[in-house]
């Protein structure tokens, strides 16, 4: 078609987005003596319409947006780990520590043991015992990667639903709390009141959230001791990594969320599986290299539910669980916040909206306001980039030498692809990703060391 050399144009400037959004409307730029310099309307485009990118963070739903969105997620991290992007180089200097939050179990579930690199079998049981249902409460299968049993519960019935659904709903909460509390132990420890610490010392954290293959979330954290004044400021003689480790495991022990509370049927709490590792540069010493953990952060905001066998999309009716491709798992799941929702003691938790979600309704990435950079001031830079290498195409006058408005106007013409239009789309993202690997590629191989 004749317009197929531009529309390919605005793909590749949306990175190959798999649900761009298209606008109609126009843009004008004028000077100060409202001259006008540049006008552009979507009118005299052959295809009628601008493409721009949707911005989803699930790699499920568009894998040119999430590569964008993990980028920003590694770089806010690791400038929380070795500074940059605002962030003094000092912070590196820093304790700091890796902490893994889990969910407790709320039944036995299929899982992959390895020892040695080799694959032991799923629940080995003596005897074959058989619970009170009449299954057997073993396995003795090697489940290889990608089993779609592993997570699964040996027993339906044994597993406690309610539970599993309630702790995601408060695991948001549950960490609330812990970081009310970990500044608590530390007051406590040292004897003095939290005002006083303040004045002495901060925590700053990145967190992410994970489903595991149960279809549970559980936390991944970066906690860094600073001085008063935030990674500008270091920290007291005596905060140490040993020392924050302790600490986190006193918090992570102290804290719950009761639900409901009056007269509480459940307490939210975590798991016994508490992992905490020190963080340093070099990956040769002990404990995990700060790139390693900026990589392992970003590569889970871009994940959601659907890692755990359920979908990336709300699900209105109850009727509708019946035919939605999930495990039979997650299905067990969705069925019970929707009937949770409806027994007066949970009516003040959004299960139905989320129940897509297995029950959990947090952010997926949060951090401390003093923790490195934001994700607002990451796209600000680049969209500022754009802008000038913009203004530079149409042969706009430089800013300091005379000033530009730039007014527009668009409306919502729709989202998505045409018929035949997503085949392309997705060669051109694949083109810009290999790019990209190969630039990263020979980036790595011209640093020093």
């Amino acid at each position: 078609m004749p317009d197929f050399s531009r529309w390919q144009e605005m793909v590749r400037a949306t990175g190959g987005c798999a649900e761009p959004v298209r606008l109609q409307g126009r843009r004008i730029t004028f000077d100060a003596s409202l001259e006008v310099l540049d006008v552009y309307r979507t009118a005299e485009e052959p295809t009628g319409y601008l493409l721009t990118a949707c911005g989803n963070r699930r790699a499920s739903r568009c894998p040119a947006c999430a590569e964008v969105y993990r980028d920003d997620t590694y770089h806010l991290i690791l400038s929380g780990l070795q500074g940059g992007k605002g962030v003094p180089d000092g912070v590196s200097a820093h304790p700091r520590v890796f902490a893994t939050f889990t969910a407790p179990s709320f039944g036995a579930v299929h899982a992959r043991r390895e020892k040695n690199g080799a694959t032991l079998p799923c629940r080995p049981r003596r005897d074959n015992p058989v619970c009170e249902h009449g299954r057997s409460q073993g396995c003795g299968v090697r489940h290889e990667d990608g089993d779609r049993q592993i997570g699964q519960p040996v027993c339906v019935d044994c597993y406690d639903y309610p539970g599993a659904v309630l702790w995601n709903a408060h695991a948001g909460e549950l960490w609330r709390r812990f970081t009310q509390a970990l500044p608590a132990v530390f007051a406590r420890r040292l004897g003095i009141t939290r005002a006083a610490l303040r004045r002495r010392m901060r925590l700053s954290y990145a967190k992410v959230a994970e489903y595991q293959a149960r279809g549970l979330v559980h936390f991944h954290a970066v906690i860094r001791l600073d001085g008063p004044d935030g990674p500008d400021a270091p920290p007291p003689d005596w905060a140490s990594v040993p020392v924050l480790q302790e600490a986190i495991g006193e918090a992570a022990a102290a804290v719950s969320v009761p639900v409901p509370d009056d007269g509480p049927a459940f307490v939210a709490r975590w798991g016994r599986q508490l992992d905490v590792e020190p963080i340093y540069v070099a990956s040769s010493l002990e404990g995990m290299a700060d790139q390693r953990v900026a990589s392992y952060i970003a590569k889970y905001a871009t994940k959601g539910a659907e890692s755990a066998g359920t979908v990336d999309r709300p699900i209105r009716q109850v009727r509708d669980v019946a035919y939605v491709e999930v495990t039979e798992h997650a299905r067990r799941m969705i069925y019970t916040c929707f009937v949770l929702s409806d027994l007066p003691a949970y009516r003040l938790v959004p299960l139905r909206r989320w129940a897509h979600m297995l029950g959990y309704r947090g952010h997926f990435s949060t951090k401390s306001r003093h923790y490195s950079t934001t994700l607002g001031a990451l796209r600000r830079v680049r969209a500022d980039y754009q802008a000038e290498q913009s203004r530079q195409r149409r042969g706009l006058p430089d800013p300091g030498e005379r000033q530009t408005v730039t007014v527009g106007e668009w409306r919502f013409a729709g989202s998505g692809y045409r018929t035949g239009e997503a085949f392309w789309a997705e060669i051109a993202r694949q083109r810009i990703a290999t790019a990209r690997k190969l630039a990263r590629e020979q980036a790595r191989q011209q640093s020093p060391g």
